[in-house]
């Protein structure tokens, strides 16, 4: 081997991460190749913990050769597994090659900086180790800890120890035991110190079998500079609950592993022995069982201490911190050529809403507090499991998963079924709704969707509805590069499970009416801009006249229900006219019902009339993606479910806001004087035009106002200049 290069090749060499053994191979290998001491001795000196001026010309003088001596291929060998790889005699490349960097490996060697760490002056070892075991377990979960030692061949090694006390019981004693640990877990050779177990226990033993929960795994690397140790390990955002100094030559991560059984514990630190070793930090091979001692602090061990050096550092949890480690490296796809596929287009994703919004796509219903979107949302759901219409657009039948975090469990379920009962629909389908209730148990998007994608895969669900998305938001929702990360959430869903995302969100604060659909979602436009179809509700304001054709058309249908269920062949004097009068609807109802029976219909009567007073208009609005823009639907909000309007009576109606400035609250400039004489004119006209047909009634004179016969008949006593008899009503 040319002696010149293997200079070269310790450059990706890290002396502090080898052991003595591979140190002295180093310089043999270099006398073996004709090198000279000093490129040993300038190599040597980046260990400067265990640089010794001197130490490298007196071992090499001790070199005398042997009959297989140690060759430069051992320093190749050794910049191989440091990072280096050989150049190689370039060629043409084809299109199915490939040009990638390792994956996993995150940490830059050249570029990272020792991270040293500094023993507390003062300190309390108690609090230190009831810090670490309220950190990792349970109050009521077994741990096993170690104070006794044994000596062999001059190394003192722990003994079974104890694994009969509680966490809790453990930190109960400790906080009474005035700063003894030694009277709670019993007395330990100081110069040895103390160890931990650091998952729970059954109570039965220490063996893995005895583990209980596989929680967390122990990195440990004690052949390189503890400050490397340190920095790489936070370098590498490990999901470290406790990060202990060993009061030796390492540092003790607490990694979360977060494993449902044994077998995924072992697959999971693999994983994480194998990110490691990639990325310099050369562990422990021994430290992979479960049930691994770990060195406890709050301990003396000679003359350092054993003790925290950080709790709760890098990424929250193992699947946040494994997403996170194999994001790193690009898995972008690549673009391709218009040309390749102008003759074969893909077919496109089949319509789920028709009209609206395709297999895969994403929706928002955005709109008003008490819009009643949930309600919307729930249709919506009910139409994807039956196959029916929504509102007026058809849906493609299927599972959907509706993802609740508003509503308790009872009001969501409940609401379900009202919905079915006020849409007269048979569930016949229910099987192909789920229903995940997270009031209370919510948790931010970026962490949902993980959880989410694990539930439902396998589920074949061609929708998922969340309702609503304010309780997910992370970040602040008027930014927009925050909530374009929040969106992609929705995407990463989508495309996981192949399902549509629908999700509803609120309307900003003040008058909506002369915005465009897109720009009334509170916070960023990145909310109405990212999904394939916006489905806007805006509310419209109701005038007399609207108000007053509803309360008719409401009592002629609860006269027509009477009728059918209290009197015989009333149809036969009923014209198509008197079905929409509510006057002449009350006179065939007098001749066709007792007294009695005419009575108890005035109730019921008020009582359609005044559920017309709880009705809200509305109009949807659509900005789409995919498909032409539809013409505004307008609905009727009849709690609990919207309803087409089937006449055409919302339709000129501006939305709230749309109105000219001199026009809004026109009629509250109104004086209370100018008010009582409007509608002293107004009874009087009222009177004028009932008395073309004689006798004038109370009814009479409630139809023409459009208010109910108990308000006709106070106006008429306050007016002063008429008279009352029962229901027939004169000049005074």
């Amino acid at each position: 081997m040319e002696k010149q290069r293997l200079p070269e090749l310790l450059e990706y060499i890290d002396p502090a991460m080898l052991d003595y053994q591979d140190w002295v191979n180093v310089g043999m290998a270099l006398k073996e190749e004709g090198c000279s001491v000093s490129d040993w001795e300038d190599w040597s000196q980046r260990d400067r913990a265990r640089y010794h001026a001197g130490e490298c010309e007196k071992k090499w003088h001790s070199f005398k050769g042997t009959g297989t001596p140690v060759t430069g291929g051992t320093i190749v060998q050794l910049a191989r597994e440091h990072g280096w790889s050989p150049a190689v005699s370039g060629h043409e490349l084809d299109w199915d090659d490939e040009i990638s960097d390792d994956e996993l490996v995150i940490v830059d060697k050249n570029w990272m900086e020792s991270q040293e760490i500094t023993e507390p002056q003062e300190w309390n070892p108690v609090a230190e180790l009831v810090r670490y075991l309220s950190t990792l377990f349970e109050s009521t979960e077994n741990v096993g800890y170690v104070t006794e030692s044994w000596e062999k061949d001059g190394k003192y090694l722990p003994s079974k120890g104890c694994w009969d006390r509680t966490a809790g019981e453990l930190i109960e004693q400790l906080q009474k035991c005035k700063g003894d640990i030694g009277a709670v877990l019993g007395d330990y050779k100081p110069e040895v110190g103390a160890w931990i177990r650091f998952n729970p226990l059954d109570g039965n033993g220490i063996k893995n079998e005895n583990v209980t929960d596989f929680r967390y795994a122990l990195v440990e690397s004690d052949n390189m500079d503890i400050g490397a140790q340190n920095a790489i390990i936070r370098e590498l955002e490990l999901p470290v609950a406790c990060l202990v100094y060993s009061g030796g030559k390492s540092v003790h991560a607490i990694v979360r592993i977060d494993a449902g059984d044994y077998s995924e514990y072992r697959k999971r630190v693999d994983y994480l022995y194998d990110v490691c070793k990639k990325n310099g930090l050369k562990i422990d091979s021994q430290n992979r069982n479960p049930s691994r001692l770990s060195r406890m602090p709050g301990i003396m061990r000679g003359q350092h201490k054993q003790f925290l050096i950080d709790t709760n550092i890098g990424k929250e949890s193992w699947a946040e911190w494994q997403e996170w480690i194999e994001g790193v490296n690009d898995d972008l796809p690549e673009p391709e050529s218009m040309a390749s596929v102008w003759d074969h287009l893909p077919e496109l994703s089949p319509p789920l809403i028709q009209n609206v919004l395709r297999m895969g796509h994403k929706l928002l219903l955005a709109g008003p507090s008490k819009a009643g979107k949930s309600f919307a949302l729930i249709e919506l759901c009910i139409a994807i499991a039956e196959g029916r219409k929504w509102l007026e657009w058809p849906c493609k039948k299927g599972k959907v998963l509706y993802v609740n975090l508003e509503l308790d469990r009872a009001s969501c379920l409940h609401r379900f079924k009202d919905v079915y009962q006020a849409l007269n629909l048979k569930p016949e389908n229910l099987a192909n709704i789920g229903i995940w209730n997270l009031r209370g148990k919510s948790v931010p998007m970026d962490k949902l969707a993980p959880k989410l994608i694990r539930r439902a895969a396998k589920k074949d669900y061609i929708a998922v509805v969340i309702d609503p998305i304010y309780k997910v938001i992370t970040g602040d929702e008027n930014s927009a590069d925050q909530m374009a990360t929040f969106c992609n959430q929705f995407d990463k869903i989508c495309t996981e499970l192949g399902t549509a995302v629908i999700y509803c969100h609120h309307h900003s604060k003040g008058s909506q009416g002369g915005k465009r659909a897109m720009d009334r979602a509170s916070g960023s436009g990145v909310f109405a801009r990212d999904p394939d179809a916006l489905l806007d509700l805006i509310e419209l304001e109701l005038n007399d006249n609207i108000l007053t054709q509803e309360r008719n058309k409401a009592a002629c249908k609860a006269i027509e229900r009477y009728l059918n269920s209290n009197a015989v062949n009333w149809e036969k004097d009923a014209s198509q006219d008197d079905l929409l009068s509510k006057r002449a609807m009350q006179e065939l109802a007098e001749i066709h019902l007792s007294r009695a029976q005419y009575k108890d219909l005035q109730k019921v009567i008020d009582a359609a009339e005044q559920s017309v007073d709880q009705l809200t208009a509305w109009r949807i609005d659509g900005t789409l993606r995919e498909f032409p823009k539809f013409q505004p639907v307008n609905l009727w909000f009849d709690y609990p479910v919207h309803q087409i309007d089937p006449t055409g009576a919302l339709k000129d109606i501006d939305p709230e806001g749309d109105a000219p400035p001199w026009k809004k609250n026109f009629s509250k400039k109104k004086t209370p004087e100018e008010r009582k004489e409007e509608k002293r004119q107004e009874l009087e006209i009222a009177f004028e035009a009932c008395s073309i047909e004689g006798r004038i009634t109370i009814q009479s004179l409630s139809e023409f106002l459009g208010v109910s016969e108990k308000t006709t008949r106070r106006r008429v006593q306050e007016h002063g200049g008429f008279w009352i008899d029962n229901s027939e009503v004169g000049r005074k």
